[in-house]
């Protein structure tokens, strides 16, 4: 079997919340940002899409609850920057967007980097591509 695309859908609190925070960031959205349970964005080179939901919209379609990301570690998405000042300024611009910072940029383990979680506590860290 062959599949064609692979996005991913989570479960926000607030929709419009969702949509300015990534708006803020700069992510493009996909299309999809008139309908009142769903904010989508496109992210990176590849157009990776992330569907964020309102939640009792998801919870009418699938099967069990969703785990509350504040609470845990659902997936960590990894975004890629070309220089450690440009993660410098990713912690920046999330931060001012409303962001937890969770890790400050610096140098761990050999990468630079940061990490961050958006209002409803989705996770994404930024890490320098230079010297990789």
């Amino acid at each position: 079997m062959k599949t064609k695309k692979i996005w991913a859908n989570l479960a926000v609190q607030d929709v419009e919340r969702t949509r300015a925070f990534y708006t803020e960031l700069g992510f493009t959205p996909n299309g999809h940002n008139n309908a009142p349970d769903l904010a989508s964005f496109l992210f990176g080179d590849d157009k990776f899409i992330i569907h964020f939901f309102q939640k009792e919209a998801l919870l009418s379609n699938m099967q069990g609850a969703f785990a509350l990301a504040k609470e845990g570690n659902e997936v960590i998405f990894s975004l890629a920057a070309d220089t450690d000042e440009e993660v410098n300024d990713w912690a920046d611009a999330a931060r001012k967007a409303g962001a937890d910072i969770f890790q400050k940029p610096g140098r761990y383990g050999g990468y630079y980097f940061c990490a961050f979680a958006d209002p409803d506590g989705h996770k994404f860290n930024v890490l320098s591509l230079a010297g990789m």
